[in-house]
């Protein structure tokens, strides 16, 4: 009788392990990456576009799946329209008018594809690269800590004068809706200006968007811009996956208010701007002198995300200086990240030079529940060469913070399938190590 009571429990036992799922980095009883994402875009054939959009769209319009969509230059959808994209549609950027879409403040996108019919935004050329066209903008009227309201003019290049008037965000509705962005990829977006010509287009900007937005499975790749980047507004992203992007994977400014769950970053060491680039930026502003610091600074709550480098390499691209930090938090921002994965970058963590190390400031950045894995250091300060006192912070064992040293392959199910990589967690594969260095 105890032998076979032995038995049972053994059998529930492999059986609840097999169904197990790691808690740590993105999560789910099964791989929530297949059927709509797309590791190796240069390969797909969309055909050539037998339907241009151009200009201003100043009455509601529909964009069909039989039909491929050329965007010719600046295109803005006015205020109070609505702009619905059915699941499969392609729409193509065009590479010499600098082709981009965006929804200004007051319109409405609904682009809720499928995980088996997703909508799909690319390149138009032939060898496809990062940059080749602008990228998707959606403007909202949630608050920024900017003085006034602001303007994304400054990304188009050769902006009509009339046009204007459709690139200003910001206001005092944090429960703004501009629609649904699901099932959606962004690919070979950001493309930069000339020399004194703009910042530059990023693959996916929300400025001042509110947050009844629906912001779910989306995926940016090859972006010569920050793939995911986030002006002010409150935003929740859920499973939005950046891939070898050459800037920041996801940038949060301007006073965001957001969360960011269940997510994926991939960097690569040979592709990265000249200015450095990380998977994650927190920060509450590029000119001090622009922003209001009676308002809300930049609050990011990030849970069970995976922030990956692919180098095969690591301690030899990092004596290259090919590999950076992952997370960067600047002053006057807070970041509260737990069970999420950071594996092989030089250091996982820097905070910004300014932010004074004392218990106040400590308690605006947490690291609870982490693995931190494969990392020349953890969390360091900017400038400083001596982080001790961080590193034992971090380390104490209320924070339930792990540390290893393990090969990315032995580390992840199974990233080197092309057509379907899966980044989670092995199952019973996290191993404390006793250095932190």
């Amino acid at each position: 009788m105890k032998k076979i009571t032995y038995i049972i429990l053994m059998s529930l036992f492999l059986i609840g392990s097999a169904s197990a799922q790691q808690e740590k980095g993105i999560i789910g009883t099964e791989n929530w990456l297949d059927n709509w994402t797309d590791f190796r875009p240069k390969v797909a054939d969309y055909g050539e576009p037998n339907e241009i959009l151009t200009g201003t769209i100043t009455e509601d319009m529909r964009l069909n799946k039989r039909d491929t969509y050329l965007l010719l230059g600046n295109v803005f959808v006015t205020d109070s329209v609505t702009l619905t994209i059915e699941p499969g549609t392609v729409i193509i950027g065009d590479f010499e008018s600098k082709g981009s879409l965006t929804i200004s403040k007051g319109a409405t996108l609904i682009a809720e594809g499928l995980e088996t019919d997703p909508i799909i935004f690319t390149s138009n050329r032939s060898v496809k690269k990062a940059g080749d066209w602008g990228g998707l903008i959606i403007l909202g009227d949630a608050p920024t800590n900017k003085f006034g309201n602001g303007s994304v003019a400054s990304q188009y290049p050769n902006l009509e004068q009339s046009s204007y008037r459709y690139t200003n965000y910001g206001g005092d509705n944090p429960n703004g809706n501009s629609g649904v962005l699901k099932y959606v990829r962004i690919e070979y977006a950001g493309k930069k200006m000339r020399r004194g010509g703009g910042d530059g287009f990023n693959g996916l900007l929300l400025a001042g968007v509110g947050n009844k937005t629906v912001l779910e499975n989306i995926m940016i790749s090859y972006c010569a811009g920050d793939s995911f980047k986030v002006m002010g507004g409150e935003v929740n992203l859920l499973k939005a996956v950046s891939y070898r992007s050459s800037k920041n994977d996801f940038n949060f400014n301007l006073g965001t208010q957001a969360t960011l769950n269940n997510s994926l970053a991939i960097r690569t060491p040979y592709v990265s701007s000249s200015n450095g680039a990380r998977c994650l930026q927190v920060v509450s502003y590029e000119k001090k002198e622009q922003v209001d610091f009676t308002k809300k600074g930049t609050s990011l709550l990030a849970k069970n995300l995976t922030l990956l480098n692919s180098s095969n390499d690591l301690s030899e691209h990092i004596k290259m200086g090919l590999i950076k930090e992952a997370v960067f938090v600047g002053e006057h921002a807070s970041l509260d990240m737990n069970k999420s994965v950071i594996s092989g970058f030089n250091p996982a963590v820097i905070l910004d030079h300014r932010i004074t190390i004392n218990q106040e400031n400590l308690e605006k950045i947490k690291f609870v529940d982490m693995y931190f894995n494969n990392c020349k250091g953890n969390i360091f300060k900017e400038n400083n060469s001596n982080n001790e006192d961080l590193e034992n912070w971090y380390g104490n064992r209320s924070f339930f913070n792990v540390y290893a040293k393990s090969q990315n392959s032995e580390t992840f199910i199974d990233l080197n399938n092309p057509k379907n990589p899966d980044f989670r967690l092995r199952i019973n594969k996290i191993i404390a190590a006793n250095s932190k260095n």
